[in-house]
């Protein structure tokens, strides 16, 4: 998995990007989300948009007999899109073809197309961090002047409706070194996940215990929880696999609250800061629940083992994204289904802000599109509140986006038998966004991290700082030829 210097190297890490995949499952305030902390008073350039010009300007059959493709991985949203797909063609005239590909396959092939410059498919699902790469490479779409031409884009539209976290995920100025949140608008989101603490209810119950509130009392829990329902459980499921995606969730999270950066500028050039202070107070105490609370087998979890194991009642908590946890609580989901709460994330001593990292998925336009006002209608339909609300309510496609669908009280009522989950959510949001700096090398430099962090674990490194430091100089050495300007 990889970034801007070189999009060829997309094609050889294609695999390790598929397991994103596996990563996410998948309002009525009106109120602008906020974002660090300050209300979003302007998402973007873009977020002026459809409230400017004549809505009657504005016409769903615009593009009247074009025909679009859009290439979806296998997942929850496709599934929902796939049952609209009759709807948008109905409303719009526009034919629709679309193409669904298994996970551990899907970045190859939208590798292969957009290398092709083909335009086809006009449309395509990804993640942010792909952006990174696709964008510098111009493969894909500004959509910043379509959100901004109110003959394009219906005055319903409503970005601000859109929490700005995953929007913001979604928006670049192309520069490494420079955060997520300004530049182009470079993809819609349609859903995403924020971190969060799932446990088993039950098992609290049966042992009188309260969830935890601090990374201490987290600890404290871990110890008491060893082994809680005999030989094979656990205290603590959390990923731990040689992928950024073991770095990506409660991990990178944690690693913000305790005041680490990944890196900083300094003349121009990327400087890891993996090793500083506060990043290995924080390592240390990771360590420590890994080794008190972890799966006997960590080092090989991912997504799917660290929920399962929650369902399945191996493991009394889960850190991880907020919707992995619901996916074993639907009725009938997993054995634990209906057992199954959620709080925010605990946070080291002394600290009041629960940053969470996200995912997104979403959609984007491919530059080379031959049917570029055709696809913009499909983008602006499957990522609109209409949509957004039946693949929330009708399907799993969770989190949802916009702030309205949260607020629908037909939403309200399918999270009211999830004990916690929209307070968490809502607990969260506001701090939730990208917390990696966007660089050329992110997939390489976190599954780096992920493996110097197993090797710790292993004891390989007489010390944390020992281990973060070997990960600097690994770090330093992959982006030095990294430019900030």
């Amino acid at each position: 998995m990889n970034f801007k210097s070189g999009f060829k190297r997309l094609s050889a890490v294609a695999v390790a990007m598929s397991m994103v995949l596996s990563l996410a499952a998948c309002g009525g305030t009106k109120e602008a989300p906020k974002a660090e902390g300050e209300q979003a008073a302007k998402t973007s350039e873009a977020a002026k948009t459809s409230e400017t010009g004549a809505a009657k300007d504005f016409s769903w059959e615009m593009a009247k007999g074009s025909k679009v493709k859009i290439l979806m991985a296998q997942h929850s949203i496709a599934e929902a899109m796939v049952k609209k797909i009759p709807e948008f063609e109905a409303k719009t005239g526009i034919k629709v073809e679309y193409s669904i590909t298994p996970e551990e396959n899907y970045f190859d092939k939208v590798t292969t197309s957009l290398n092709s410059k083909s335009g086809d498919p006009d449309i395509f699902m990804t993640g942010a961090y792909m952006l990174w790469e696709y964008a510098p490479a111009g493969f894909i779409e500004d959509l910043t002047p379509y959100l901004n031409d109110a003959k394009k884009t219906s005055a319903e539209y409503d970005v601000k409706d859109i929490y700005e976290g995953p929007l913001g995920a979604m928006r670049w100025d192309l520069v490494p070194g420079h955060a997520v949140g300004t530049g182009p608008q470079w993809g819609l989101p349609q859903a995403f996940e924020l971190y969060s603490l799932a446990y088993n209810k039950r098992i609290f119950k049966e042992k009188g215990l309260t969830p935890p509130k601090t990374m201490d009392e987290l600890l404290v829990l871990c110890e008491k929880l060893k082994e809680f329902g005999g030989k094979g459980t656990y205290p603590l499921a959390i990923r731990g696999s040689r992928s950024w995606g073991t770095i990506h969730p409660a991990y990178m999270s944690t690693y913000e609250n305790y005041g680490a950066k990944d890196f900083t500028i300094e003349n121009g050039k990327l400087v890891s800061q993996v090793n500083s202070k506060e990043s290995v107070a924080m390592n240390e105490m990771w360590v420590k629940l890994i080794k008190t609370g972890g799966a006997p087998s960590w080092s090989s979890y991912t997504w799917y083992q660290a929920g399962a194991d929650l369902g399945a009642g191996k493991a009394a908590m889960l850190w991880d994204a907020d919707n992995n946890g619901i996916q074993q609580n639907w009725p009938g989901a997993s054995k634990e289904a209906g057992n199954i709460a959620w709080v925010p994330q605990p946070l080291p001593q002394g600290a009041t802000k629960n940053n969470s990292n996200l995912w997104t998925w979403g959609i984007a336009m491919n530059k080379a599109s031959k049917n570029k006002d055709a696809a913009w209608l499909f983008m602006q339909y499957f990522t609109g509140k209409d949509y957004l609300a039946y693949g929330s309510i009708e399907g799993n496609a969770v989190d949802p986006v916009r702030a309205s669908v949260w607020e629908n009280p037909k939403f309200k009522e399918k999270l009211s038998k999830q004990e916690g989950y929209a307070e968490t959510f809502k607990a969260t949001v506001d701090n939730t966004r990208i917390l990696f700096t966007p660089e050329p090398h992110f997939f390489e430099a976190t599954t780096e991290w992920s493996a110097t962090l197993q090797d710790i674990v292993a004891g390989k490194y007489k010390s944390v700082q020992e281990g973060m430091d070997a990960l600097k100089k690994k770090t330093d050495e992959a982006v030095k030829d990294v430019e900030v300007k």
